[in-house]
């Protein structure tokens, strides 16, 4: 009889390819084998007798699902994540404050006026407009100061913002704008698209940290446990690189697997965990700092550009225009 052994990964959203292990499946019929996630059916891409290629599909309500097979023994488990909020444009991670409200983007195209440009989420996905008449919002971070900083890549600015959303610059000219951290002792850091890594001084100029490969679409920065900054951007070769970024300016490549890496964040177990857009194979990776254990796969979702943690638990994934919801990931040992 045949029987559902597997699925990976454990986590997934909407439009996101999962492989699920078994035997015995029957791919002699006319048609392919019937998989529901929950009661809900999903598509089968390609079959075998021990692997099948489902893509999750849209109405999930969210959380721990288990996914079934037709005709065949056992389920797997699969956390699905929960539609959060849609109309968005996100170009890079959104960010947490610390009362676990989440900020996103509408970014626009280069130069667009658009009415709201950063929106506040609550834990149970109300929204609201928080700032208005950024031009290009991209990177979103919180710095030890409480306050929310706003990258534009037009403007080549970083904007503070307060929690009632009104705003003033905290540093201008430094070039394409886009991904931005803190140093542990509470220095910004914003990374230049065209590979310039500048450290905002106390005096409110930008200083050269280092310089790295220029991407042809967001630069993502996060500051990891090891005091190293971590950095992506997208170029046009085949292959993309993860930095480690030293606060001195040692720039060394920490992984070269990638295809299109793009958001970046740290998770409560000191992992780094990455994005990966590229088409066809869209997903979440978790890579640990002290490991030579290849990145590893734990969620896949379609067209993934961002990823940020809750402080108060559970993280969010984000496509261009859509955030989902995840209460925990399952990182198989």
């Amino acid at each position: 009889m045949p029987r559902v052994v597997s699925v990976t990964p454990a986590a997934a959203t909407t439009g996101g390819h999962l492989i699920v292990v078994g035997d015995g499946f029957d791919t002699s019929g006319p048609s392919l084998p019937d998989v529901r996630i929950g009661d809900v059916p999903a598509r089968v891409s390609a079959a075998r007798a021990s692997r099948l290629t489902v893509t999750v599909p849209p109405g999930l309500p969210g959380g721990v699902l288990p996914l079934t097979v037709a005709g065949a023994e056992g389920h797997a488990s699969i956390q699905v994540g929960r539609l959060l909020t849609e109309g968005l444009h996100q170009v890079d991670s959104p960010a947490f404050d610390a009362q676990g409200r989440l900020h996103v983007t509408y970014s626009g195209a280069r130069g667009q006026q658009v009415p709201v440009s950063v929106f506040r989420i609550d834990r149970d996905g109300g929204r609201e407009s928080l700032v208005t008449g950024l031009v290009n919002p991209t990177a979103l971070a919180f710095g030890p100061d409480g306050h929310l900083y706003v990258s534009s890549r037009f403007e080549g600015v970083v904007y503070k913002v307060d929690d009632n959303g009104h705003y003033e610059t905290a540093v201008s000219d430094v070039g394409v704008a886009c991904g931005l951290a803190f140093t542990p002792e509470g220095s910004l850091l914003v990374g230049d698209r065209s590979g310039t890594i500048f450290r905002v001084l106390p005096n409110g100029h930008a200083a050269m940290v280092a310089s790295v490969p220029p991407s042809v679409a967001a630069f993502h920065l996060a500051m990891g446990p090891d005091g190293n900054l971590y950095v992506s951007g997208p170029t046009l070769t085949a292959r993309d690189h993860v930095y480690r970024v030293s606060l001195d300016g040692k720039v060394e490549v920490a992984w070269s697997d990638f295809g299109r890496p793009q958001g970046l964040a740290f998770g409560a177990d000191g992992a780094l965990y990455i994005v990966e857009a590229l088409s066809g194979a869209s997903g979440l990776y978790r890579v640990e700092l002290e490991s030579a254990a290849p990145p590893q796969l734990v969620l896949r979702g379609a067209g993934l550009v961002g990823v940020a943690f809750d402080p108060l638990g559970g993280l969010v994934v984000t496509s261009n225009d859509t955030a989902w919801r995840l209460e925990k990931l399952t990182i198989d040992d």
